[in-house]
């Protein structure tokens, strides 16, 4: 065949398109990801993090990474979670530590614990006081690696169908509470109840609880939970912040290439900074309608109530600790900076805020 310029010029062109169409077609294999989670779907707050979270790894991955999200129930429940990343039926979960209370005691310090740090003091800790580290090594065992991907916030102290004036009234009564919380309820008398967040109107409706707490109010609106207990009580004493967790199977994780563990990291640093922003707005704004529109009650813990809830959370708290060395490791770590960063919240954050309200 006579062999001319074209030609040449046509098969080198054909070359130079296949060395580069096989990386690129190697570029372009896509990760098919499932998230399930503990939340109703789309419940804003921790449901809409839960989207956000797929939806920005999905557009910084250019599309390398492909995510369904499941609502709690769709795969499986709310409190299944870890276990279905962990064993690598799913490759993700957005969920809240404190559910798995009972597989690793010390997980209740990573969403909140009962007069705990506050939002900004806790993101302190994970990122810049060591808390990530003992949660990456607490959470090793499940087959997961934990990231901050989500916050609601300071949370509100609950629902309740009836006024508590005193600490009498907690006694006997049926508490949707959970983490260190409930087990704080349960010393004052009352009944925690592990009731799935998408359960609880139902259950507020039936009779099941006599009192639920959430989180904060942006959230709760949305659970409709003031149609059934009117008195809405503050402060969130056994919940003092609201971080929302994304965990990723180490199996899916350690397979990843450099540049998609960067990824998946910054896309739920960036939830957590973005949600602990909207939880501000939107708790101040469903407050305000709650209790202009819908007839709620905002109330006062008593002080009594308060105070011998402080008591027990000391008790609590050093239990925890002495149940294992990871438990140990982190309940000191946690502890030890709640009270370096004290004096500082005090004549910083405290002190503005009442200066502020004169």
């Amino acid at each position: 065949m006579k062999t001319n310029r074209r030609n040449l010029i046509a098969a080198g062109a054909a070359g130079l398109a296949g060395a580069v169409a096989a990386p690129a077609v190697a570029r372009a294999q896509t990760r098919r990801w499932r998230m399930v989670t503990s939340w109703p779907k789309r419940l804003p707050g921790p449901g809409m993090s839960a989207e956000r979270v797929a939806e920005r790894i999905t557009a910084l991955s250019g599309g390398r990474v492909q995510i369904t999200v499941h609502a709690a129930g769709e795969v499986v429940p709310a409190f299944e979670v870890l276990d279905a990343v962990g064993s690598g039926v799913v490759e993700l979960g957005h969920t809240a530590s404190f559910y798995w209370q009972g597989k690793a005691a010390a997980a209740a310090f990573y969403t909140t614990v009962p007069f705990g740090l506050t939002p900004g003091e806790h993101v302190a800790w994970i990122e810049a006081g060591g808390g990530q580290a003992l949660w990456d090594e607490l959470y090793a065992p499940f087959g997961v690696k934990p990231f901050m991907a989500g916050n609601t916030g300071v949370c509100m102290g609950g629902w309740f169908r009836r006024e508590i004036t005193s600490l009498d009234d907690i006694k006997g009564l049926k508490v949707r509470s959970l983490g260190l919380g409930g087990e704080i309820y349960r010393r004052l008398g009352a009944t925690p109840q592990t009731t799935s967040p998408g359960e609880i109107l139902a259950a507020m409706q039936s009779g099941l609880v006599d009192g639920a707490e959430f989180v904060g109010p942006g959230s709760d609106i949305a659970l409709g939970l003031y149609r059934v207990a009117p008195n809405y009580y503050a402060p969130g004493f056994n919940k003092p912040n609201g971080t929302g967790e994304c965990i990723i199977s180490l199996r899916a994780w350690n397979a990843l290439e450099a540049d998609m563990k960067a990824i998946v990291t910054h896309a739920c640093a960036a939830e957590a900074s973005y949600a602990l922003s909207e939880a501000e707005r939107l708790n101040a704004e469903a407050l305000a309608a709650l209790t202009t529109q819908h007839g709620v009650k905002l109330r006062a813990f008593p002080d009594a109530v308060i105070a011998a809830a402080r008591v027990e959370a000391r008790d609590v708290f050093a239990n925890l600790a002495a149940g294992s060395a990871i438990a140990r490791k982190v309940n000191d770590s946690y502890v030890g900076f709640r009270e370096r960063n004290t004096a500082w919240s005090r004549v910083s954050l405290k002190a503005v805020l009442d200066a502020r309200e004169g």
